[in-house]
């Protein structure tokens, strides 16, 4: 039996969706604290998704990375305004927002800043055999077959989304009944700790993960380039 997470950042940490390539195991869900105990989770996820930048600019470039301005094209308005552009390693040092907007970042981008450098710090080329960055936005257009149409907090955005994975769930029976699994999943934990679109955007990302698993998955660019530290900047879906 193999397993696959699907990973999104939250208040608490990093909340996880576990999935089984087994018909008759159900997912789990699991809140991990820090970007190290994705890596070291039982059992152990053959193939990991999240949605957190993998592979920096150095500096600024307006835009971001290619896979950022290819992804925001692919999404076109108003869902491209959910794709920030990465910080650069530059500025990771930072702990204030006005130490980070000399770099241009903007305040939601900085917000991340804690999670992308605890990432970064652990990642390498050869982890990202095993953990992939993506996007759920484009993984949902993906699914539907068009970008949603209203933003993931709120109500409207969620039922779109869950719509989305019901579709999602035909092709692949870990979500089971996803009305049921929402519900449950969303009692586990305190919003405090997470929010109900961080759950549905681990759902999205262990989507990824079995696509990526059956060989059906794609990214942006075709031909990604390595950041200096020869991490491939790219975004699966």
């Amino acid at each position: 039996m193999a397993w696959f997470a699907g990973i999104d950042g939250c208040r608490a940490g990093w909340i996880v969706v576990l999935a089984s390539d087994q018909d008759d195991v159900s997912h789990q869900l699991v809140l991990c604290p820090r970007f190290d105990d994705i890596l070291n989770l039982k059992p152990r996820p053959k193939t990991i998704v999240i949605d957190i930048p993998i592979g920096l600019l150095d500096e600024r470039v307006a835009g971001g990375r290619p896979c950022e301005r290819e992804t925001r094209s692919l999404l076109g308005w108003p869902r491209r305004n959910s794709v920030f552009s990465a910080p650069p390693r530059a500025v990771l040092s930072a702990r204030s927002y006005d130490e980070a907007r000399p770099h241009g970042l903007t305040r939601q981008a900085f917000g991340i800043l804690p999670k992308v450098r605890e990432a970064d710090a652990t990642m390498t080329p050869a982890l990202q055999r095993r953990v992939y960055e993506s996007h759920p936005e484009l993984a949902l257009l993906s699914i539907a077959g068009r970008p949603m149409r209203h933003r993931k907090k709120s109500k409207q955005g969620r039922e779109e989304r869950l719509d989305a994975l019901r579709e999602a769930a035909r092709g692949f029976n870990f979500l089971g009944n996803i009305d049921q699994a929402f519900e449950a999943d969303g009692k586990a934990y305190l919003r405090k700790q997470v929010a109900l679109d961080d759950i549905v955007d681990a759902y999205v990302m262990a989507w990824v993960t079995l696509r990526i698993a059956e060989g059906n998955a794609h990214r942006v660019p075709d031909v990604p380039p390595v950041d200096g530290r020869g991490l491939r900047m790219e975004i699966w879906y």
